[in-house]
């Protein structure tokens, strides 16, 4: 890298422990702790290479991750395929905005080493000094006199993360796999991902994929709604060819597992690879995958591959390289159908909008005592004429009459519960328990007993006296709902849709059993059955292991599975672990309470 005349420094980091960051979306990251790592460390190589048409201020930064402790035949393809590129473009005449190459060492992980050099890109500590000669595991080693002074190129245009894999994919050609799911949903520009896909399909000849929930692709029902649906546009088309509207059935199927994978990933809040390191800081960043058609062993083969991926490298570097300014003309908000096309913003956001908007008009209803005939009847429309009499002349309580504080009481103790257990996954992993099954028995005999002290002292007799009282815990539960859900939607659009279609049905539809039980008709035993099936599915833990067990198969699901779950979101600090702590669990136990309303 040094014979190249570029800038050449080291970046030494060390792996650091799993920490609960709850506020770190809204706050950046946390404060840097010198005792939280561990006494081993990794170095990352930077290479800079300065612009000669350029004036600093921007950089393009390319990502070769590897493992230093043990390199493998695409740990090598990748190193060899950036170094080859990283010289080419060191003798380009073109280049306005500077190169910089990152070597980074992933034995701690490739987001972690990423990830480090990018907070000390950013926050800049000012420490210089010698790194001295000395081998790593007899193979890598260090050249004397190069510094650790930390260097700078300009600000970060844009980043392209490229690893080789060694295996073929069985395509029949090379194949590109685009990786753009960062932290709590945020994806880089579209502008990014149709460079890519335009110079790998249309220039290259390379077969690009995203990623798709392959559990969809051998769905048969979804097959027969494909088929429906074609059916369908072929009976319109023949009356208007311009009516046709409908995929053919595979195309139908794979954006279904494509589309479904893009929501599902971004509802995570996990990055999908180390480029959610860049997103961090609002830089434009991919993965990309590349694996060949066939073996690599053979050389002619390999020489090959490389100059194919080279070049679409360089065109990357080159697209980017000619930008005026940031990417902005595209979308930052959409959801992949396939490598070329997407589902925007605008379209995605008004079933959303439909979904919740019935949540404040019936919080209001219930509250205010203003509903409609047919919701009053709702109210209580098992019991005989006198109650329904009663209830007309007083179906829901006054508004000041200041009752439905017990009813705050008691949604409030449940939030301050489900606050304080969001924090015990934390706790526990500090207590370095590694069985997944015993940290999650430990996390629920710790929940349910703090659950039933919050519920004891919030308890008020007019709850259990007042037949009205479930009516205005279900307001405040179903203003609660939508509240979290719209904050829910700025932060992480998808969590908010996926989170909807489980808590908008169950908040509407609740009622309490024994009230419907007296009807005793096939209306009421349906209502029961929906309140019953809709509480279940609602509960997380439930939703995951109904999940898991349609994708997986039910025999390869555990307690373990959903503690490795959880705590996979906690430690990345996702905020739809907040979410399901915060918003949907309160709101899902506070059904329950209604449910059982006596």
């Amino acid at each position: 890298m040094a014979e190249t005349g570029a800038d050449v420094y080291y970046h030494s980091f060390y792996s650091r422990k799993k920490q609960f960051h709850p506020m770190s979306f809204f706050m950046g990251a946390p404060m840097e702790d010198n005792n939280n790592h561990s006494s081993t460390h990794a170095v990352n190589s930077v290479g800079i290479i300065r612009a000669p048409h350029g004036d600093g201020k921007e950089a393009i930064v390319l990502v070769s991750p590897y493992n230093s402790d043990k390199m493998e035949l695409s740990d090598a393809l990748s190193v060899g395929l950036a170094y080859s590129i990283f010289c080419l473009l060191g003798r380009a005449a073109w280049l306005a905005k500077d190169i910089v190459w990152l070597a980074a060492d992933s034995k701690f992980g490739e987001y972690a080493s990423v990830a480090e050099w990018l907070k000390q890109y950013h926050d800049p500590v000012f420490i210089g000094k010698k790194l001295n000669f000395h081998p790593v595991d007899g193979d890598i080693q260090f050249v004397r006199g190069i510094s650790e002074d930390f260097k700078r190129a300009g600000t970060m245009a844009a980043a392209i993360v490229f690893k080789v894999l060694e295996t073929s994919q069985g395509t029949g050609t090379d194949n590109v796999n685009i990786y753009a799911e960062s932290s709590n949903g945020q994806m880089p520009n579209l502008d990014l991902i149709n460079i890519v896909h335009y110079l790998a399909v249309h220039r290259h000849g390379l077969h690009v994929e995203v990623g798709k929930l392959s559990s969809l692709l051998n769905s048969l029902w979804l097959k027969m709604v494909g088929k429906f649906l074609e059916g369908v546009s072929n009976i319109v088309g023949s009356l208007n060819p311009k009516w046709r509207f409908a995929l053919p059935v595979l195309d139908y199927v794979e954006g279904t597992a494509v589309l479904a994978s893009s929501v599902y990933h971004q509802a995570l809040g996990v990055p999908t690879g180390p480029h959610g390191a860049f997103r961090d800081y609002q830089i434009d960043a991919i993965t990309l995958e590349i694996s060949p058609r066939v073996s690599l062993n053979s050389e002619m083969a390999r020489s090959s591959f490389l100059v194919r991926v080279g070049r679409l490298i360089e065109g990357i570097v080159r697209s980017v390289n000619n930008l005026l300014e940031k990417f902005h003309q595209s979308f930052f908000l959409y959801f992949l159908t396939s490598p070329s096309k997407f589902v925007s913003v605008g379209v995605y956001m008004i079933p959303f909008g439909l979904l919740v908007m019935p949540l404040p008009i019936l919080a209001a209803a219930l509250y205010s005592g203003k509903a409609s005939e047919a919701l009053v009847q709702k109210s209580d429309p098992f019991n005989t004429q006198k109650s329904y009499k009663a209830s007309q002349e007083n179906p829901f309580p006054s508004v000041g009459s200041w009752k439905w504080i017990h009813a705050a009481k008691l949604v409030f103790a449940v939030h301050l519960w489900a606050t304080i257990i969001s924090v015990l996954p934390s706790l526990i992993y500090q207590a370095s328990c590694t069985n997944t099954t015993t940290n999650f028995l430990i996390w629920i005999a710790l929940s349910i007993p703090s659950f039933f002290f919050f519920y004891w002292i919030s308890l008020s007799s007019y709850f259990h006296s007042n037949d009205a009282g479930w009516a205005i815990l279900k307001a405040l539960t179903i203003g609660a709902a939508s509240i979290g859900l719209g904050l829910m939607s700025i932060i992480n659009f998808a969590t908010a849709q996926i989170g909807a279609i489980f808590l908008v049905p169950m908040c509407l539809m609740v009622h309490p059993l024994r009230q419907i039980y007296r009807g005793a008709g096939l209306g009421e035993l349906l209502h029961m059955v929906s309140n019953v099936v809709l509480g279940l599915i609602g509960f997380p833990p439930a939703s995951f292991i109904l999940l898991k067990g349609w994708s997986q198969g039910f025999e390869e699901v555990n307690m373990g599975d959903l503690w490795v779950w959880v705590e996979n979101l906690w430690s990345w600090n996702s905020a739809t672990y907040l979410y399901l702590l915060l918003v949907h669990l309160p709101c899902w136990v506070l059904c329950l309470i209604v449910l059982l309303h006596p």
